[in-house]
């Protein structure tokens, strides 16, 4: 049977052009800026200082409390520099910056291509690897993956569910990451299962990826416990409350988190470097990009170093068309339009989408017809034409009223508009404001 959630959703062109282009290793070279604040939470500390030697994997940065995450030298090198470095938007945030020498790793990490199946360690071990090693959600959000597998007192976990959606757009780096590292991957969420002590995982991935579905159904045998949930093909599907109203059919209350229903959801990619962490000692000092735009002379995957320059990518893939109109980090619904090409990437980098300049411009906004169409699209069942209205007004009251909070920031209302009002804007304004003046309440 397939699922999907019930309310709204809509259906971008798929354009998953890079799909079968396979994930290349890029080696470190040049300078690498790793910044010190790439999750939510308090940014890490720094433990080392200008003019140290480091090597591949060392830990350069500790966690700064709970809700933080450490940082691992993603590349061998003297430290040049620790001070304020421009991001994609453009905005300043302490960075560690080193001159890549060479490439000598710590003793510590298996760097062979063995696949590692028996997991020696326990729960409490898991997650203690976990944060130590820098895990954090790959999905966008940046989450330090150990404080999502932290069951909070009086809470249960009882669905692991494993998000292979990648309902983006153009996006295919979970994708290859299944076609081509399938049975860590599989190894991986045994070791989610242990973790949080529950007996089934589920994965919910959408009909559009049969080779991706085929590769993991054919190792089910081998890996008891997993469940493959086929979604129909839908944005966002790969929210997550979308995706544990689809498989679990249970609503996450307003306000609410995953947990507060029994769930917990990692994506493809934090998986696998759940894997690479336990059964390999290693950090989270790379992810896979996919560089991608309808006008680049090649599509890419490619398995990235933390605080590369996103121009060396693009050269990699032939360099910026001359009809570029925006570069975006992300997909094209939730992704940001970047201010600086030349930035560093960041653990949670997924994508750098080029896109034409035909295709790249809002259109002129004109007057609201009230067609209704904004409200039949919202997964999370809001009014985002009110909302707009209301952010215009300043009436951040109302808006959190009318729970501007529970936007998950999906783009689809915009999308849909057809009077080109740009509403998401709009409504991340009241949400920044509404989750202000909560936090002043407590």
């Amino acid at each position: 049977m397939i699922k999907t959630f019930r309310s709204g959703g809509i259906h971008p062109a798929d354009n998953k052009i890079s799909a079968d282009s396979p994930i290349e290793t890029v080696a470190p070279e040049g300078t690498v800026r790793i910044f010190l604040s790439q999750h939510i939470g308090a940014p890490a500390t720094p433990v080392v200082a200008k003019g140290d030697r480091v090597k591949t994997g060392q830990l350069i940065a500790k966690a700064a409390g709970f809700v933080s995450a450490n940082i691992h030298s993603s590349v061998s090198g003297t430290v040049t520099g620790i001070d304020a470095t421009a991001d994609h938007l453009g905005i300043k945030k302490d960075a560690i910056t080193i001159k890549v020498e060479d490439d000598e790793w710590i003793d510590d990490i298996d760097r062979s291509d063995s696949i590692v199946r028996e997991i020696k360690l326990t729960p409490e071990e898991i997650l203690k690897k976990i944060a130590d090693l820098g895990l954090v959600g790959l999905g966008g959000a940046a989450f330090p993956s150990h404080v999502k597998l932290s069951v909070p007192p009086g809470k249960t976990a009882k669905y692991l569910i494993i998000n292979a959606a990648e309902c983006e757009p153009y996006l295919t780096s979970d994708y290859r990451v299944m076609m081509e590292h399938t049975e860590e991957l599989m190894i991986g969420i045994q070791i989610l299962k242990k973790a949080i002590g529950v007996p089934v995982a589920y994965v919910g991935i959408e009909v559009n990826k049969p080779k991706a579905m085929e590769k993991l159904n054919a190792l089910i045998s081998e890996y008891r416990g997993i469940e493959i949930v086929p979604l129909r093909k839908k944005y966002p599907q790969g929210g997550e409350k979308q995706l544990i109203k689809a498989v679990t059919d249970r609503e996450v209350p307003s306000g609410g988190l995953p947990i507060d229903v029994g769930a917990i959801v990692h994506n493809v990619g934090t998986t696998f470097s759940v894997y690479e962490a336990v059964q390999k000692n290693k950090p989270l000092i790379d992810n896979v990009v996919t560089v991608t735009g309808k006008n680049l002379p090649v599509q890419k995957n490619l398995l990235v170093r933390v605080g590369t320059p996103v121009s060396r990518l693009m050269a990699i893939a032939g360099g910026i068309p001359e009809n570029t109109g925006k570069i975006i980090f992300g997909g094209p619904m939730m992704g940001k339009a970047a201010s600086n090409p030349d930035a560093p990437t960041q653990k949670s980098t997924s994508a750098v989408l080029l896109m034409p300049e035909k295709e790249s411009h809002r259109g002129q906004p004109s007057a609201c017809i009230r067609c209704s169409r904004c409200v039949q699209v919202c997964p999370m069942n809001l009014e985002p034409y009110l909302l707009k209205r209301l952010s215009e007004r300043k009436m951040f009251d109302k808006s959190e009223t009318n729970s501007a909070h529970d936007c998950i920031e999906c783009g689809s209302c915009a999308y849909i508009c057809p009077a080109n009002i740009p509403l998401l804007d709009y409504i991340r304004l009241s949400k920044t404001e509404v989750l202000k003046m909560k936090r002043n309440r407590k």
